[in-house]
């Protein structure tokens, strides 16, 4: 059995017309009109093949094909359909049509599993509208509560919460629709990579080991404000004069003092009052890090800080750092690692055991059974960009091993 090119890149090519933003990227936010359109469609295709659908309370779908032993837990595999803003056509949708298309093709053949297959499809993975990254499978695995969507807000006001209710979805009652241990045999999320690693070595497959833990920590650089022109340099306190040392520093602390996965960025920074001719008082900036190991994070996170103590000291500065926010690093099943790698080799097909450096639902669903990711190429390493783009024939043969690994896992 293999999966349809032809289908692939058509079911891909229908849901982006799906946008806010055409001619710019695609915006698809959960719970807006062309996030609606998209569900319809899906939920169409499922209904065709006859999956039995499900539609939680917050909005996560679910299409179920029946197994021989309606008992057994079910063997599910998805991702998501919405997007960052000005983002592309391929992360999340490219997941979700492999778990359709293998599903279809397993319908087209007359195979009939041991175990029943579901498609999930979660909501709000991408987490720009409400900033709450990951929410559907957060909540549907339990690791946050009903009223957590009460807190995320959106730019207008708006909670996730009452976003839902507005859908036409309830809410209160998604304690009944929880996934706990035991309900589900495996997972497996098909997903582009996000990176440069498999365009790079022309692999047409990653078989993902572990996703990177990460730790934001906001850091505050207090000095005082001054006339630009008339201070002179030997008596400021220039904040962003100590931000800049810092910042500067981070790159080599990460490269020098940590391992060669753990990786240390400074993409937020805010500086007061923010005016050419006055010398800065306050800069704020967040410094992220990421690794599969722990301890790389707290190597990088330990020596920032021993940094800015001396820098700060130096220059005369005082300083507050508070963490933000934190996910530990998430090892996946070698069970699935070794189901995967047995469906690519069965089917001559190259790939490569790697890490992901950003997290996916997959990485919530570990919390509650065996969990597998498979990686098809990003060209030039692209993502959540208008020029994000994966190969069609990228896809198809992700699908192919998914395909095949989803066979061997109903079956066992």
């Amino acid at each position: 059995m293999k999966t349809n090119l032809e289908r692939i890149r058509n079911d891909i090519q229908y849901i982006s017309k799906f946008n806010t933003t055409s001619g710019d990227g695609t915006t698809r936010f959960s719970y807006t009109e062309e996030d609606k359109k998209v569900r319809e469609y899906l939920i169409k295709e499922m209904k065709k093949i006859g999956l039995n659908i499900i539609v939680d309370p917050i909005g996560n779908i679910r299409g179920k094909m029946e197994g021989k032993d309606s008992s057994l837990p079910s063997v599910m595999a998805g991702s998501h359909i919405d997007t960052v803003e000005h983002g592309g056509n391929f992360d999340g949708v490219a997941g979700v049509i492999s778990a359709l298309e293998a599903l279809r093709v397993m319908k087209e053949n007359n195979y009939k599993p041991e175990h029943s297959l579901e498609i999930i499809i979660f909501v709000e993975e991408e987490g720009p509208n409400f900033n709450f990254p990951l929410g559907g499978s957060r909540i549907i695995t339990g690791a946050y509560s009903v009223d957590d969507l009460k807190k995320q807000i959106n730019a207008n006001g708006v909670s996730m919460y009452e976003a839902a209710e507005k859908f036409g979805l309830n809410p209160e009652k998604m304690n009944d629709f929880l996934i706990d241990k035991g309900d589900i045999k495996a997972m497996i999320e098909l997903h582009i990579e996000q990176s440069v690693v498999l365009d790079e070595l022309n692999i047409p497959v990653g078989v993902v080991q572990a996703a990177a833990g990460r730790k934001w920590i906001e850091i505050e650089i207090l000095g005082d404000s001054n006339h630009a022109g008339a201070t002179p340099m030997k008596f400021r306190r220039d904040a962003m004069v100590g931000a800049s040392k810092i910042i500067s520093k981070v790159d080599e602390i990460t490269t020098e003092k940590a391992f060669e996965s753990t990786v240390a960025t400074v993409g937020k920074i805010n500086c007061y009052p923010n005016v050419p001719n006055v010398i800065p008082e306050k800069v704020v900036f967040v410094l992220e890090i990421r690794d599969t190991d722990k301890n790389g994070i707290e190597i990088v996170k330990n020596q920032v800080e021993k940094n800015i103590e001396v820098i700060c000291d130096k220059l005369n500065l005082k300083y507050k750092i508070k963490e933000l926010s934190k996910t530990e690093p998430i090892i996946f099943s070698d069970k699935v690692l070794n189901i995967l790698k047995e469906s690519a080799e069965e089917q001559n097909i190259k790939y490569k055991r790697m890490n992901s450096g950003a997290l996916h639902d997959a990485c919530l669903m570990a919390n509650v059974t065996d969990v597998g990711m498979i990686f098809v190429p990003s060209i030039k390493g692209r993502s959540h960009c208008p020029e994000e783009f994966t190969n069609y024939e990228d896809i198809k043969i992700g699908a192919d091993v998914l395909l095949g690994a989803l066979k061997k896992l109903s079956s066992i």
